[in-house]
């Protein structure tokens, strides 16, 4: 797919203008430098052509916290991109920061090279005509990201250059990554995708976007997404972290399952069960992947003591495969690959509404419904309804007769009965004569 990778000085409006492309508030945006570390994908359509926009951290000719770091992600953004925006402020003028980042340019012969002034918001320009010109890119296109000025024109000069062979179609399975701070979960991303692909680094939110990696593996494609850590909402500082777990929340939405991290090496705490909430509340198909396994002392019992500690920890995720992976040696992290591709036909299966039928009818002769609320549950019968995870419909007499641990019992002999059992399933319970009595 065609690329374009946005660059430039810290504060110059590259979020800004990343967001405005792709139509919505993807990358965190503060009025502060520095903000952005890694670097963040999505997908954008201007005028029936699709593209893919690369949002990078700033480059500074002086030194700052993780410099290295931020500088060799944007090296792998030119790399890959065939159009790079190299952003300056026209309202901040052109200094030492901005013939930096032209020097690192002019280094990628070839490259399509857009010079574009932001932060444009008159006719007459703050910045004079020859200092654009010192940085040898030419003439600048001005644009105002923020207020959203210039941005078509500025998108028609790029696209132009889209051809057939860059319009690829996106079939990939999307999921992301969750965790508390410092599991793990950059590393154990860069060792999937085989790249220095996200920050990695000891400090505890390092991570601050949701960053879209999309790779192959086995043929298949995959989009995996990075999150900030999450902790208790009594411990999230205002400002950048709160961003920061508000993208993780939306990367959730947009995914088809969740890998739930945790730390081997610690006791599971009251952060990994809040973030264990959210994977149940999204009710979205969850691996439970505990990681630094590396560090733990083994003997033959140990992974089924911790098994069952899990369980005990997380019984609202009974149904979630755990799985025990080291991502710094690069062990077991195949049963990752191995567990989705069983997710995913577990998400596909259609179950026969005759079996299904016959399936609920058995468990009634089996186990009674038990009196409750003045009432007894009497199902008549069953179909499958479409839904993002295995949907079943119950007909029967007044719902509110269904006590929990009987909706529980049939949850568990539908998903014995038809294999469901590493998937949530959900199951409504429905008054057969609903629309005869007028009730909603």
């Amino acid at each position: 797919m065609f690329k374009i990778a946005i660059v430039g000085k810290p504060n110059v409006g590259k979020s800004t203008l990343f967001n405005r492309i792709v139509g919505k508030k993807q990358a965190i945006v503060l009025n502060e430098p520095g903000i952005t570390r890694d670097r963040i994908y999505a997908r954008a359509k201007w005028l029936n052509r699709d593209f893919e926009v690369i949002d990078t951290g700033g480059l500074a000719n002086k030194k700052f916290t993780f410099q290295q770091a931020v500088e060799t992600q944007v090296k792998f953004a030119i790399n890959e991109a065939n159009t790079i925006v190299f952003l300056v402020s026209d309202k901040d003028g052109i200094n030492v920061d901005d013939f930096y980042v032209a020097k690192l340019l002019k280094k990628y012969k070839g490259k399509n090279i857009v010079l574009v002034a932001n932060k444009c918001d008159g006719i007459n320009h703050r910045c004079a005509e020859e200092q654009y010109y010192s940085l040898g890119f030419g003439k600048p296109m001005f644009i105002a990201s923020e207020h959203g000025i210039g941005i078509g024109d500025l998108l028609d000069k790029i696209t132009k250059q889209i051809t057939t062979s860059d319009l690829i179609s996106d079939d990939s399975f999307p999921f992301c990554v969750i965790g508390r701070p410092n599991v793990g979960k950059s590393s154990l991303i860069n060792l999937l995708v085989s790249k220095e692909r996200v920050l990695v680094s000891p400090e505890a939110h390092t991570t601050r976007d949701a960053i879209d990696v999309h790779f192959t593996y086995n043929k298949k494609k995959y989009t995996i997404i990075d999150t900030a850590g999450i902790r208790r909402k009594g411990k999230i500082e205002q400002g950048v972290e709160q961003y920061s777990v508000l993208r993780s929340y939306d990367a959730i939405s947009r995914s088809q399952a969740i890998l739930f991290i945790l730390d081997g090496s610690e006791p599971i705490n009251e952060q990994d069960k809040v973030v264990a909430g959210l994977a149940y509340e999204a009710n979205i198909p969850t691996i439970i992947c505990v990681n630094k396994w590396d560090l733990v002392k083994k003997n033959n019992k140990t992974m089924i003591e911790q098994t069952n500690n899990i369980r005990a920890n997380f019984k609202f995720l009974s149904w979630a495969p755990i799985i025990f992976i080291s991502a710094l040696e690069n062990k077991r992290t195949h049963t990752i690959f191995e567990t989705l591709e069983k997710i995913n036909e577990q998400l596909n299966i259609k179950v026969n509404t005759s079996a299904l039928n016959e399936v609920i009818m058995r468990a009634q002769i089996v186990n009674p419904p038990p009196l409750y609320k003045g009432g007894r549950a009497n199902f008549s019968y069953a179909t499958q309804a479409q839904g993002q995870v295995p949907t079943f419909i119950i007909f029967g007499n007044d719902p509110k007769y269904v006590h929990l641990s009987y909706m529980r019992y049939i949850e568990n002999c539908i998903r014995e009965a038809f294999n469901l059992t590493i998937v949530p399933i959900t199951v409504y319970y429905k008054d057969k004569n609903a629309r005869i009595r007028g009730v909603k």
